[in-house]
């Protein structure tokens, strides 16, 4: 009999002594190496995606509170997938097989639709190329509206970054930002704050611990956010100006590493269905594109 992997088929691209698996539930980012070195921390194939690592998160990234918001005057209630919080999380296609629209040798596109369900009225047509560039990996969306109205729309994803030959708890993490989201014990916003200095010029990985959003971003040479090895070695993630935000999101518990981090690309912060901040509304038959990659150097 044969065994299907729960993330669906496998697609491997290569560059050089790069290469790049994408699973096709969610699209997800499964597997990053050059040079022999992991840069994600990965999972295996009879396996699904722990912690979220590296999937898709299509039409908001992040949560919904309540799964509850208001378009038009009416009420609309997503399905609460985050149960013990009560909340709604990660968008609609976290469970998606994404058809494969092409495969190049270094580059490949996937597709998949959000249908009208409760909660979100809205038909979108959205594809995500993942393609391997001269210093790392870079993944472009497109979303086109095919509803008879306007969508709001926000994006984002949910990597983990790692470099597999140094201890996670050797890494620095550095964040380019000035404010961080407070969040109340569902991980809500409820503020904001200043970022803790540390952060903008190097925390150690071992005395993280992190589930926060970070705004008002400043990017240095287009990196918003990187871990750095003792040597000098780094992985970091970089962005559109459409992504204005990011989530940095650590855990103990990730399988086969003693120490895991996320670092999340996002055009909208926590709670966008609801307060209305950072949404792209995208007209009937409109397309909207977004950007961002992983730099390694």
């Amino acid at each position: 009999m044969t065994t299907i992997p729960p993330t669906g088929q496998q697609h491997r691209i290569e560059r050089g002594t790069a290469s790049a698996t994408i699973a096709s539930v969610a699209a997800s980012l499964r597997h990053l190496e050059r040079d022999g070195v992991q840069y994600t921390p990965g999972y295996p194939e009879d396996a699904t995606p722990p912690f979220a690592c590296g999937i898709i998160l299509v039409p908001w990234p992040n949560r919904v509170e309540d799964g509850v918001w208001t378009l038009d005057g009416q009420e609309q209630q997503l399905a609460l997938t985050e149960p013990s919080r009560h909340n709604a999380i990660h968008g609609l296609l976290r469970f998606t097989a994404y058809d494969l629209v092409e495969h190049e040798g270094h580059a490949v596109t996937l597709a998949a639709t959000v249908w009208p369900q409760s909660g979100y009225p809205f038909l979108l047509e959205t594809t995500v190329r993942y393609e391997l560039v001269d210093d790392g990996l870079r993944v472009t969306h497109r979303i086109r509206n095919r509803s008879d109205r306007p969508a709001p729309v926000a994006l984002g994803a949910h990597p983990f970054h790692t470099i597999g030959d140094v201890a996670p708890e050797d890494l620095v993490l550095t964040v380019h930002a000035a404010t961080r989201i407070e969040v109340d014990e569902r991980l809500n916003p409820v503020g904001t704050s200043p970022i803790d200095e540390r952060l903008r010029t190097g925390l150690p990985l071992r005395d993280a611990d992190f589930d926060h959003a970070f705004a008002d971003l400043d990017p240095v040479d287009g990196v918003v956010a990187s871990l750095t090895a003792p040597d000098g070695r780094s992985v970091s993630l970089v962005q559109d100006e459409q992504h204005r935000w990011l989530q940095v999101f650590t855990t103990r518990d990730y399988p086969g590493t003693s120490l895991a981090v996320a670092i999340e690309p996002m055009t909208a912060p926590m709670n966008a269905l609801v307060t209305g901040e950072g949404l792209r509304w995208v007209e009937p038959d409109e397309e909207w594109s977004a950007w961002w990659g992983i730099r390694i150097a």
